[in-house]
């Protein structure tokens, strides 16, 4: 990529988050990723210390626990102002309106260069059927060991549960656990699934749609990739037989050990008999903190787990040693560099994570061990995972060995960035909200309070 002769012309909107938004190229297969703020404020140098920030952040902190294999650090590129700016108003349009809020970095120049996930390198394509990608994302609200509950979940209840992905006494039944989440995902999808072919979206969520996006269109979409001969009807492959191979695809490569195309024992899953069912909270957590929950090792969503469990005292027990840490901070305003409270985050902050007292003994070692650790696992909490498939030959080596069809594919963890220390409080007082919501919503309120005799009554008549 030749920075001194960028073209806005050559880069397309592609999707943005709360803090940032990307944009892909049209030829090559890379993205950018841009800075969001509030308002045009910020400076040059907190933008680029914000980036570099994310950079050392996946590559010493994240890539350590989760794997190489699965994350892509990117690098930070210096990019012409005239060339941001211009791409700036070029991609305004295409910007749902709820995340217009914020402007896009346009006064530092900095950025971050990408692979693009959604892609397969063409090297391993020998069909003209482009990849498929397939974005989800774990929020831990749905795990059996956490109490932290979504946005989306306190808007309505939906179907989809994380915990049938992670739960699993026996190692069979995973697979048929998991399918069942996925079908409920595909059918609530909410934020938390996104589809992509050729790199181009295709279903989703939008952050402004109120409708869910529709199934039969998906199915169309995919029914060049599981067009064998199997189970026709009037010549066609059944709509619900698409998205059985589908989910199937999905979950064998949600179990496999990684990438196949840069690491790649393929594996081989079967699909279960025993009845999938889901129980909620009661899968002990000695049971997953031991290791004893079900996943092939060196499978993504193994990973993901055993960073998730990191935070083994959830919000109300992380709370009090934050306020030790600012107790201490108070006292002792310059020991926030010593104690890497805003980073920089390297081998040594990585050493105050892995290396956490397991008592506490009331020091503020302890505290600050356990504060990076939340932190860490907060992250792997609001992560994605990026399934990227495409057809291949019967002859290639690694792929995923279903019955029918065969597939390449790559697997990678993104949304990796740091959580913010000062975001404690908050996450604190969010969680007090969320359970007092849930406890008054689970509770039916007393007879008393639905109907209450020669109680007198005042009506209203208005005119229309």
């Amino acid at each position: 990529m030749e920075l001194d002769k960028m073209d806005e012309n050559d880069w397309k909107y592609h999707g943005e988050g709360n803090k940032s938004l990307v944009v892909s190229h049209l030829q090559h297969c890379r993205v950018l990723r841009l800075l969001k703020f509030p308002s045009e404020d910020s400076t040059a140098e907190q933008a680029f210390r914000h980036i570099l920030n994310i950079v050392d952040y996946s590559k010493y902190v994240m890539k350590p626990l989760l794997g190489e294999k699965y994350v892509h650090s990117g690098e930070v590129v210096k990019l012409p102002l005239d060339f941001v700016r211009q791409l700036s108003l070029k991609v305004q349009q295409e910007r749902p309106e709820l995340r217009c809020d914020k402007v896009m970095d346009t006064f530092s120049g900095c950025g971050l260069c990408l692979p693009n996930l959604t892609q397969l390198p063409l090297h391993h394509l020998r069909d003209h059927r482009p990849p498929i990608c397939v974005e989800i994302k774990p929020k831990c609200g749905f795990l059996p060991f956490s109490r932290h509950i979504t946005k989306e979940c306190k808007r309505k209840v939906c179907r989809f549960c994380m915990h049938q992905h992670y739960k699993a006494k026996v190692k069979p039944d995973f697979f048929k656990r998991m399918y069942v989440a996925l079908k409920n995902l595909l059918e609530e999808p909410q934020n938390n699934l996104k589809i992509f072919k050729g790199g181009e979206l295709i279903f989703s969520c939008k952050d402004d749609a109120k409708q869910q996006p529709e199934l039969n269109d998906l199915i169309q979409h995919l029914r060049p990739y599981f067009s064998h001969s199997n189970g026709l009807y009037n010549g066609h492959q059944p709509g619900k037989a698409i998205l059985n191979e589908f989910i199937q695809v999905i979950c064998s490569a949600l179990l496999s050990g990684g990438d196949s195309n840069r690491s790649g024992e393929p594996r081989k899953v079967h699909l279960s008999e025993s009845r999938p069912h889901c129980e909620a909270s009661p899968f002990p957590r000695d049971l997953l903190r031991n290791g004893n929950h079900g996943l092939p090792k060196d499978s993504v969503l193994a990973k993901i787990l055993q960073v998730q469990m990191l935070d083994n005292l959830d919000i109300e027990g992380i709370y009090p040693l934050y306020k030790r840490v600012e107790q201490y901070l108070e006292e002792f305003p310059k020991e926030r560099n010593r104690l890497q409270i805003d980073g920089p985050y390297n081998e040594s902050f990585m050493d105050k994570v892995k290396n956490c007292p397991t008592e506490d003994d009331g020091s503020v070692e302890y505290a600050v061990g356990k504060v990076h650790q939340y932190r860490v696992a907060m992250t792997a909490k609001d992560c994605s995972v990026m399934i990227t498939f495409a057809p291949c030959e019967e002859d290639e080596e690694q792929q995923l060995k279903l019955e029918k069809p065969r597939f390449t594919y790559s697997i990678s963890i993104l949304d990796l960035d740091p959580k913010p220390y000062e975001g404690i409080p908050h996450q604190y007082k969010l969680d007090t909200k969320i359970v007092n919501y849930y406890l008054r919503s689970t509770q039916a309120p007393p007879p008393s309070s639905l109907y209450k005799e020669r109680q007198e009554c005042t009506l209203l008549f208005h005119a229309v």
